[in-house]
């Protein structure tokens, strides 16, 4: 007769299951994945007035990864090639309007948070980028400091809320899927 075995603790577990190079590397993993989470939140600004742009890189840049262009064909290169969390277009631009820039990227890249910053207190542009351009916040020039600094911590927030939610629903249908499939192996 075999004498019952102690229950093990965690740690044991762990220890019996998996090498110490492998737990080491788990907790790099979790480490850098924390630490991605905590960066800085990627903010583009779209305005066709270049002392605008600078002045926002210069008061911004150290809470904020900045990205600026007074073109929108580039602002669509920098769209596609970072991973933004907040977009901000001027509404009066030369080329096309801050409308029609939002409009253009959100079928491809609709999960930045999108806000308009303008110059003009024009109901019809303010309507067309609540229905169109699906913005977050619509900000009037001039515009306050720590306002605007406020509207995009909001803004990079409100991103990140979306993308937890996104991906613990990754994870619970991923876990509801194992599960059936074990209950389904317990049936048989």
């Amino acid at each position: 007769m075999e004498k019952p075995s102690k229950p093990r603790t965690k740690i044991e577990e762990i220890k019996a299951n998996f090498t110490i190079e492998e737990i080491r590397q788990q907790l790099k993993d979790y480490a850098q994945e924390a630490l991605e989470k905590k960066s800085k939140p990627r903010v583009l600004y779209l305005d066709d007035e270049e002392d605008a742009l600078t002045t926002f890189r210069f008061t911004y840049r150290r809470e904020f990864e900045v990205f600026i262009t007074s073109n929108p064909d580039e602002a669509r290169k920098i769209v596609k090639d970072e991973q933004l969390q907040v977009i901000l277009t001027d509404q009066r631009m030369p080329t096309e309007s801050g409308v029609q820039f939002l409009e253009s990227i959100i079928p491809k890249y609709p999960d930045p948070i999108r806000v308009l910053v303008t110059g003009y207190s024009d109901i019809s542009a303010v309507i067309d980028s609540i229905n169109k351009g699906r913005i977050f916040r619509y900000i009037q020039k001039p515009y306050p400091i720590e306002a605007l600094r406020q509207v995009i911590e909001n803004a990079a927030e409100v991103y990140n809320l979306r993308k937890e939610k996104e991906e613990m629903l990754q994870k619970i249908t991923r876990a509801n899927q194992q599960l059936e499939f074990l209950l389904r192996q317990n049936m048989l």
